[in-house]
């Protein structure tokens, strides 16, 4: 076991902000977030998101840093700090496999978004256009497989290094370029024609729009894009000096990740608008976002190729700075935990991500005959993690804030180097809003995975 003068540790408040923001930016803002937002009335969704961004959001932040600060530990070794009770054992056990299963099937996407780069890098915008170029992508298991290998390579590559060197050293670099990204293509996008109507639509808040599923999407979405529940912010929190300000810390990474999101949906709304005449069903969610459907509208445009490939740059970007604290997340677990150094933790975790992720590259293909609740191994590892998973894993947080250590020791810990300005709010939410608001993600999770509602 490491001792805590042996703690790997961040150089600074930027490091952390910087890396924390890099876990939080990722898939889930740029291909989730707009197409929700379309779907659910643009700016009301987009306020509804803010708000509970700001409060629900905010609240989990702070407990998860909070404690890992508090510990100095990932999750397993920071839930049983507080006792070797059941609940404590399962509460860390469950933040702590949530990235192990995770990162594989992140990666396998982080493999397509390379294929696409390279592709518009040498083959040009035209080839894309095709809907059969991306099936028959998937329905090619070698193909998958090396560029998922190099992308779980790239990943290993950066952890290897460790937290100042590798993590904190890269996240510096990629946040401040992907931002920059983002302003230019959400730019251009609303420079496009008929893209103004989309930027308006996102943008303005109709409240005659406004639905229960808004709030449960919006809940939803916010709690994945911020990285809750998932053991980073745990282990990024027990790299934290003592000096650093939890609270401004834990503000920026709200509006770090907030404004990306925001610039992902001026970058694909307008966009889509222009190319289907204002009509926001045309958006549709997920891969075929991504992969069929912006490939497409690059193509209509002029400048396609190199727009194609900023773009993608930018969608690299974003899932190797999430994959890489996913991925740090446990090599800090095997470490705490099984004492194993970091170069062997970070081996074994990077035989893990090959074996399950090749299992989800074949299950488009040669094990594409396998289904698990009517879903493909990679959607159902999704479906594991994010809707099942998740929810008990930040309940699992709450109680031990609420039952355990206390809320009074969770605000000495934040006010060691903040003024907590927002601890009444913080308060409020963990004590009275947090457990019913996770009851209802678990439960419209579940009831939309089985198709009993549709989020």
């Amino acid at each position: 076991m490491g001792s805590k003068d042996s703690r790997h540790s961040f150089s600074g408040k930027l490091g952390f902000v910087l890396s924390a923001a890099g876990a939080s930016v990722g898939l889930g803002n740029l291909w989730r977030f707009p197409y929700l937002a379309a779907q659910y009335g643009g700016g009301i969704f987009l306020l509804v998101y803010i708000i509970l961004a700001v409060t629900f959001g905010y609240t989990m932040i702070m407990s998860e840093s909070a404690i890992g600060r508090m510990t100095r530990k990932s999750p397993v070794g920071a839930f049983m700090s507080f006792g070797s009770g059941i609940m404590n054992r399962t509460g860390g056990w469950i933040n702590a496999i949530i990235p192990i299963l995770i990162v594989p099937y992140y990666s396998v996407i982080g493999g397509w978004v390379l294929k696409y780069l390279f592709a518009y890098i040498t083959d040009g915008s035209r080839v894309m256009t095709d809907d059969q170029y991306f099936t028959g992508f998937l329905g090619s298991g070698s193909q998958q497989i090396l560029w998922f290998f190099v992308f779980i390579v790239v990943d290993l590559v950066v952890i290897f290094f460790g937290v100042q060197n590798g993590i904190e050293r890269v996240s510096t670099l990629i946040m401040p370029v992907l931002a920059v990204l983002a302003v230019i293509l959400a730019v251009y996008s609303m420079t496009l024609p008929g893209a103004m109507a989309g930027v308006r639509y996102f943008l303005i808040p109709d409240f005659s729009r406004f639905s229960l599923k808004t709030v449960v999407a919006a809940l939803g979405q916010m709690f994945y894009s911020l990285s809750i529940a998932m053991g980073i912010l745990i282990t990024f929190g027990s790299y934290m000096k003592k000096e650093t300000d939890m609270e401004s810390s834990a503000v920026q990474v709200e509006i770090f990740d907030t404004v990306i999101a925001i610039l992902a949906g001026l970058m694909i709304i307008p966009a889509v608008f222009s190319f289907s005449g204002g009509d926001p069903s045309s958006l549709n969610s997920g891969p075929s976002l991504m992969f069929i459907t912006m490939p497409k509208i690059f193509d209509s445009i002029g400048g396609g190729r190199v727009i194609g490939i900023l773009f993608f740059v930018l969608v690299f970007f974003a899932a190797l700075t999430s994959s890489i604290a996913l991925t740090e997340s446990c090599v800090s677990t095997f470490e705490d935990e099984f004492g194993w150094n970091r170069r062997i933790s970070t081996v074994i975790m990077g035989v893990i991500m090959a074996l399950l992720g090749t299992l989800s590259c074949l299950g488009f293909n040669t094990l594409s005959f396998v289904h698990i609740l009517g879903m493909g191994i990679l959607d159902f590892f999704d479906f594991l993690t994010n809707s099942l998973m998740m929810p008990v894993s930040a309940l699992m947080i709450c109680l031990l804030v609420l039952r355990v250590i206390g809320i009074g020791k969770v605000e000495e810990e934040v006010m060691y180097s903040s003024s907590f300005r927002r601890r009444g709010l913080y308060r409020f939410v963990i004590k009275y809003l947090a457990i019913p608001l996770l009851v209802v993600i678990f439960l419209s999770s579940v009831a939309n995975a089985f198709g009993w509602i549709h989020i």
